[in-house]
């Protein structure tokens, strides 16, 4: 699919001052970006997010009292996000409280099979100059997704130690794509075709059954550890955050199917530079331990608290990128990510302490654990499928940081698939760092 990205990330018209020291902030500070992106299929996306952060009496800078942070965008067709988030260790004492609250529709959510490349993609299929060509929402179906989302953490023993609880209220709304609504306002040379895509396919072929196939209720409780020494939580220079997480989703509160995912990742981060230059990595591995995973949960990346408006999926922004979003979904997966990351510049620009950052990084995953939810049968056609052919994926690139008081980061990133299978390239414009 053909995108424009026209990115509106903030004009500044700055003065740099070198070497400055950074004024502590206090009271109520925040950051705002404005995005407008242009897609072929689902029209010009324009909204806004803003994040505000309290500083207090300025003591704790550059730690908040409390962040809330509101984000609504809409693309022209019909997609959109949604979201409310809210994080403090304040509001309760001794414990740090994270709340979420989102809707978020996609028209055409990326659904590319399971197990990575045992699931075959053929970009000709979505080339409308390509003569294989099929539809380009072969790879795609309807998604709307409701999420209530409360995160507490405690300490447990000491200050590093922390115990994490929380519960997840997740509702899926799953269909195929609305090519009317898509269509609509197209010429005819561009209308998109009524054939079945890989959703239906796989419905046709009973890998995905009629009661998962429109989405479901999936009611998620979480317990874990976390181990904590990072000296800055936005962009640390030293210390480790690892946790393991255990999270289920019973039937007796509503699940479709019950299930149980166990989640472990460990982050570190090291100076090279004091204050400059540091190297960061990131290994996670996930993996189901009880139970049937509905198709629509699959995409789930466990976390002990959620930053983002999403981290799901291997591939895309917030795991591997430059991979195509959700080309690596499994019942187990491990991933990895490693960073170098390098202040170039501060300033100060209208009272708030500024620095620009760069990045390289490589990053990498492989499903470990396969959904084995298809037949035999149909692993005749190398069309659709290609058993044992999964391995590790791989892709790198380069990122510029944009940091306004050590917390709001405009991030942006262009990684590169180092396979073909796994799509070409990807350009990622959002906030924060990705760990």
């Amino acid at each position: 699919m053909k995108k424009i990205w026209l990115t509106l990330v903030c004009s500044f018209l700055v003065v740099m001052v070198i070497a400055q020291d950074e004024v502590a902030k206090t009271g109520w500070n925040f950051g705002a970006l404005p995005t407008i992106t242009f897609d072929t299929d689902l029209g010009f996306q324009y909204g806004a997010l803003v994040n505000f952060y309290h500083y207090g009496d300025g003591t704790r800078y550059p730690n908040y009292n409390h962040s809330l942070y509101f984000e609504v965008s809409r693309f022209t067709k019909g997609s959109g996000i949604n979201r409310f988030y809210y994080d403090s260790d304040q509001l309760i004492p001794g414990l740090q409280t994270s709340l979420d609250i989102s809707f978020l529709s996609d028209m055409a959510y990326n659904f590319y099979g399971f197990n990575g490349f045992d699931a075959v993609v053929n970009p000709g299929w979505i080339d409308d100059e390509n003569d294989d060509y099929i539809t380009r929402m072969f790879y795609k179906y309807d998604r709307k997704m409701f999420r209530f989302k409360v995160d507490l953490q405690g300490k447990f023993s000491g200050e590093k130690l922390r115990w994490a609880a929380g519960i997840n209220l997740l509702n899926f709304n799953i269909g195929s794509v609305d090519l009317e609504k898509l269509n609509k306002g197209k010429d005819e040379d561009e209308l998109l075709d009524d054939v079945p895509g890989l959703y239906e396919k796989y419905q046709d072929w009973g890998i995905i059954s009629p009661e998962e196939a429109d989405g479901g209720f999936v009611p998620e409780l979480k317990a874990g550890l976390v181990y904590d020494t990072r000296d800055n939580r936005p962009n640390p220079m030293k210390g480790i955050w690892t946790e393991a997480v255990l999270v289920g989703a019973p039937e007796f509160l509503g699940a479709e199917s019950g299930f149980a995912k166990l989640s472990f990742t460990h982050r570190q981060y090291f100076t090279i530079i004091p204050n400059d230059l540091s190297l960061a990595y990131r290994l996670a591995y996930q993996s189901t331990i009880a139970g049937h995973v509905p198709f629509y949960y699959q995409t789930q990346i466990i976390v002990s608290e959620l930053k983002g408006y999403t981290i799901e999926g291997l591939g895309g922004a917030k795991s591997l990128r430059g991979i195509l979003l959700n080309r690596i979904v499994g019942d187990g997966f491990f991933f990895g990510n490693l960073e170098a990351r390098w202040k170039f510049a501060r300033f100060q620009f209208i009272n708030n302490n500024f620095y620009l950052g760069l990045n390289g990084f490589m990053d990498f995953g492989q499903i470990t654990k396969k959904i084995e939810a298809i037949p035999t049968n149909i692993y005749g056609s190398l069309d659709y499928f290609n058993p044992d052919a999964e391995k590790m994926h791989f892709s790198y690139g380069a990122g510029l940081r944009i940091v306004m008081n050590q917390n709001f980061v405009i991030a942006v990133d262009y990684g590169l698939a180092a396979d073909e299978r796994d799509g070409d390239s990807g350009l990622y414009i959002g906030l924060n760092y990705l760990f």
